[in-house]
C-alpha cells in the first residue's frame, strides 16, 4: 500500500498545498468541481460541513485503486485557506500516489489562483 499528501516540506511545487487568499468555502466549492471534472475520478464522499472531498480512481493493470482526499482548510474570518491532497494505493505493484497528488494540484492551482 503507497501513500502521499501534499506537505509544506516537500521540496517539489505540486506537491505543496495550493494557498491562496480567498475564503474556503469558496476554495472548497472550486474543488469540489474540480474533482469532479478529473479524468478517471469517482467522487464518493463530499463532506460540505468538514470541507473534505473522497474520491477513488482505477490506475490501470498494475497501479490498482487510488483513495484521493482532498481537504481545505482555513481561518473562519479571514478570507485564506489552504488545499491540501492525499492519495492512497491499495493493491498496486506500481504505485501511483505521487502522479495523482500532482495532476490534482497543479489543474487545481491553476483553476483558482
Amino acid at each position: 500500500m503507497g501513500m502521499f499528501e501534499t506537505s509544506d516540506t516537500n521540496s517539489a511545487r505540486w506537491h505543496k498545498p495550493v494557498q491562496v487568499p480567498r475564503e474556503k468555502g469558496d476554495i472548497f466549492s472550486a474543488a469540489c468541481e474540480m474533482a469532479a471534472d478529473m479524468p478517471g475520478w469517482t467522487v464518493t464522499e463530499t463532506d460540505e460541513t468538514g470541507l473534505r472531498i473522497v474520491a477513488t480512481k482505477q490506475n490501470g493493470f498494475l497501479g490498482g485503486t487510488s483513495t484521493i482526499i482532498v481537504s481545505v482548510d482555513g481561518p473562519a474570518d479571514i478570507p485564506n485557506s489552504s488545499t491540501h491532497c492525499r492519495s492512497e494505493s491499495s493493491g498496486a505493484l506500481l504505485s501511483r500516489d505521487k502522479g495523482n497528488v500532482a495532476e490534482f494540484i497543479q489543474k487545481f492551482w491553476m483553476r483558482v489562483s
